[in-house]
């Protein structure tokens, strides 16, 4: 039985980790991040309580980063749009690797609900 929810913690653990660097390359290829909200939606309710934070900070990620590209996108007629859009590219990066770190050492992402970092 014990080795089941360890087995589990592992499994939602990877993809977790998959979450982050689905992330990640989505700044390059795009769309790989729907990909990463899905899983980061089927695997929350099931996780240990720490992976659960990170699967909360994830999908906030996706949410608040599609306003960022929408605003971004929506302003792209003047200038200030592209600067929406690189900021966006530089705070996914920033969330990801954080997230990331705080995964490494099996602690729960500290602040799962903030807007930033």
């Amino acid at each position: 039985m014990n080795d089941s929810i360890e087995q589990d913690s592992s499994n939602a653990e990877g993809m977790a980790r998959i979450v982050y660097f689905l992330y990640l390359a989505g700044i390059i290829i795009g769309m790989t991040g729907i990909i990463g909200v899905v899983i980061a939606y089927v695997y929350r309710d099931d996780a240990p309580e720490w992976l659960q934070a990170h699967f909360r900070f994830q999908i906030r990620t996706f949410w608040i980063g599609a306003l960022y590209l929408l605003i971004g996108a929506l302003l792209s007629f003047i200038i200030i749009g592209y600067l929406v859009l690189l900021f966006w590219v530089i705070w996914l990066a920033v969330r990801s690797v954080k997230g990331l770190k705080s995964l490494e050492q099996k602690q729960a992402h500290p602040d799962p609900t903030g807007w930033m970092f």
